[in-house]
């Protein structure tokens, strides 16, 4: 069937007085900041006492947009006759945001928490060799990351903290025993303690009151011999 002449002339201004009714929706952006998810992929933030120059950030970023540079110290010895020993310093820390396609691998791999995610998102540059960033700016964006947010009801407690709560448990219950412990230990050398007078005063006791020798063992039968 062909189609009627004039029906998509019709379809258009259909459309056009829906959306005429309808409340108007304009961010005013930057005179208005938006609301950012918790979970904003802006930029990222680096906690830098964290890092121990491991370097498996940027051997896993698949753009190869982080540098790392170090330098190795030597410690001395914490204790008297102990072994110096060397530790990685962290010299520059840099991202090129240019390249950088926010995949999240490198903040996923850290072993030590020392990349977060910002919601930042006003980092625009007028040169592309300026969206490398050195350590002191992402230094100063992890100070925007957002708290992490709440556990579900139902989740499972983070392995971390479930280790520490087991660990706990271990050393109360450890405290608990050994207190247990030395009040049945005290609990039973009173005791002894206090039989033994009880003998003492037995054997001191039973003198001369008997009309013939004394039968009693040991000490008794000395002492039992009056007529």
């Amino acid at each position: 069937m062909p189609p009627i002449p004039g029906s998509g002339l019709a379809k258009g201004l259909a459309v056009t007085l829906r959306t005429m009714t309808k409340r108007t929706v304009t961010a005013q952006y930057p005179d208005v900041q938006p609301e950012l998810a918790p979970r904003t992929r802006g930029v990222i933030g680096l906690f830098e006492e964290n890092c121990t120059v491991c370097m498996l950030c940027a051997r896993e970023c698949p753009d190869w947009c982080i540098y790392i540079d170090s330098h190795k110290e030597t410690v001395p010895p914490s204790a008297p006759g102990g072994r110096e020993r060397s530790r990685n310093v962290l010299d520059r820390f840099a991202i090129d945001f240019a390249l950088c396609m926010y995949c999240g691998i490198c903040i996923e791999v850290c072993p030590f928490d020392a990349l977060f995610w910002s919601p930042e998102f006003e980092y625009a540059e007028t040169d592309i060799h300026e969206l490398t960033h050195e350590r002191d700016k992402l230094r100063e964006w992890m100070w925007t990351v957002p708290e992490p947010p709440a556990l579900d009801p139902g989740a499972e407690e983070p392995k971390e903290v479930a280790a520490a709560r087991k660990t706990a448990d271990k050393l109360r219950a450890a405290e608990a025993a050994a207190t247990a412990g030395g009040t049945t230990a005290a609990g039973t050398a009173t005791g002894t303690v206090a039989r033994a007078p009880g003998t003492g005063a037995e054997t001191g006791t039973d003198t001369g009151t008997g009309t013939g020798p004394g039968t009693g063992p040991g000490p008794d039968s000395g002492q039992g011999a009056g007529e």
